[in-house]
């Protein structure tokens, strides 16, 4: 965590390789672009749920077609191989795999990805299998979700049939992907599935969510063959205060603790912060943790995933609530919007803050290889006459961002690829479709996919392993 530095990465006059082996990629989730809620036995999840209520998602959106990945997988595949994309990071949808949350898999259900994975391969392209993207079975939320201890073993059980079934194929396996959005979205705002507001609760379900990565590594370890790696995607954020005062450094330290040292801590060091106990000790005595549940949360990952987006900026003092952030036993925290700089849904567009989260990570926490598992931009691309989306500031926004990147690899941090936010244009959770975060862009009406020319300049720096000058034209 820092006060208030910030790192601005070098344009480049001449094109700044990466390592020989270099992972180049890109990202959905199931839930955000399959559609087929109700095809070969899938049952509800929480999502469904959570977006069938007036007023939560924009525009009142919906996920039952998305962009239809589900029938249309061969079309996305053929895209990717188009990109020249050697890696690809899917997630599972848990209740298209086993419907009740317990007992055996839906074979129907295994079959699609079965599908999906041999058609990656005959591409070229390497599956990367995210087990949890936010959408369990609505049956285990009704039977108390998260907040329920008995989830972290269901999630095991789950983990296991997939890898069971998927497991000779698929080289890298990620547990949950951002489980700081699960605890704190999902139960201290409650802006996103299932929707609860409850501080204590919270805590809880973090510490399940810590507890269900580890006990998924190992159900994932006894079932794949030795050469797959695991990891797990969280998603932190460089902490920065533009104020001096004792209030607002000590803001910095609290959100610190709350955004990343909650998730970082128990993976990597088997332990929670102290000071994370003590600010949270008038919400939660923590007896939710168990003898051991710190030894299995800390189980060794191969790679460590990064989700990066933008820096967080906190201060002390009252404010009026953020319906984004709660600091869950925190009081007299505020998040505050940056003082300058272009800015999207995420906050401020700052590619150094990559660099300084990378560098933060390897100066706490020691030499864990990486894995940029999300990366990306949502501005409001538009398909132009020609038949073109000329996106030229996500262009930008990749050059800067893999210009940081570098930097980070060149201070000697262990990145072994780059998967980017997002594939396609899809349903972006509670944006619903007011969102494009996409490489390819897609025809609502008629869901025709085309390649935005910053995928076509992605499809460049994937040839070459190398980020060109700025100015290099988009080919395609």
């Amino acid at each position: 965590m820092t006060a208030a530095t910030e790192t601005a990465p070098h344009a480049g006059a001449a094109p700044s390789e990466f390592p020989a082996g270099f992972r180049w990629g890109a990202a959905t989730a199931a839930f955000q672009v399959e559609g087929a809620l109700d095809a070969d036995g899938r049952t509800p999840s929480t999502w469904d749920t959570f977006t069938a209520v007036p007023g939560r998602v924009h525009g009142e959106h919906r996920a039952d077609v998305a962009v239809d990945h589900y029938h249309r997988y061969r079309e996305d595949v053929a895209l990717m191989a188009e990109l020249g994309l050697n890696t690809y990071r899917f997630s599972v949808s848990w209740p298209r795999v086993q419907p009740d949350g317990r007992g055996p898999a839906n074979p129907k259900g295994l079959d699609f990805y079965s599908r999906l994975v041999d058609e990656l391969l005959a591409n070229g392209i390497d599956p990367m299998l995210t087990l949890y993207h936010w959408d369990h079975p609505q049956v285990l939320q009704d039977a108390g979700g998260w907040a329920d201890r008995d989830m972290a073993q269901r999630f095991a059980d789950y983990a296991g049939l997939v890898a069971a079934r998927l497991g000779d194929r698929v080289p890298l396996w990620v547990t949950l992907n951002e489980p700081w959005c699960t605890a704190f979205l999902g139960h201290a705002s409650g802006i996103h599935a299932p929707g609860v507001a409850d501080d204590a609760t919270t805590l809880a379900v973090a510490h399940h969510l810590n507890l269900a990565h580890g006990l998924g590594v190992q159900a994932l370890r006894a079932a794949l063959p030795a050469s797959a790696q695991v990891s797990i995607a969280l998603n932190p954020a460089p902490v920065r205060t533009r104020g001096t005062s004792p209030a607002d450094l000590d803001a910095v330290r609290r959100a610190d603790a709350l955004r990343n040292r909650i998730f970082f801590d128990p993976l990597l060091r088997g332990a929670y912060p102290a000071d994370l106990i003590a600010d949270t000790a008038h919400v939660s005595d923590w007896s939710f943790v168990r003898d051991g549940d710190l030894a299995t949360a800390a189980v060794p990952i191969d790679v460590l995933g990064v989700n990066y987006y933008t820096p967080l900026y906190v201060a002390g003092g009252e404010g009026p609530a953020d319906p984004y952030n709660r600091w869950v036993g925190s009081e007299g925290l505020v998040h505050v919007a940056p003082a300058e700089g272009p800015a999207t849904i995420h906050g401020q567009v700052d590619a150094g803050g990559l660099r300084e989260l990378l560098n933060r990570i390897r100066h706490d926490y020691g030499p864990v290889p990486i894995m940029i598992a999300e990366n990306g931009v949502s501005y409001p691309d538009q398909l132009g006459p020609d038949g073109r989306v000329d996106d030229v500031g996500r262009v930008d926004y990749l050059h800067a961002h893999l210009a940081a990147l570098h930097d980070a690899i060149t201070d000697g941090v262990d990145v072994r690829g780059y998967v980017m936010w997002s594939l396609i244009d899809n349903f972006e959770w509670v944006y619903g479709y007011s969102q494009t975060f996409g490489l390819i862009h897609v025809d609502r009406a008629t869901q025709r996919r085309t390649i935005k020319n910053s995928g076509h300049w992605y499809r460049g720096v994937i040839a070459a392993n190398a980020i060109p000058p700025l100015n290099t034209p988009a080919a395609g």
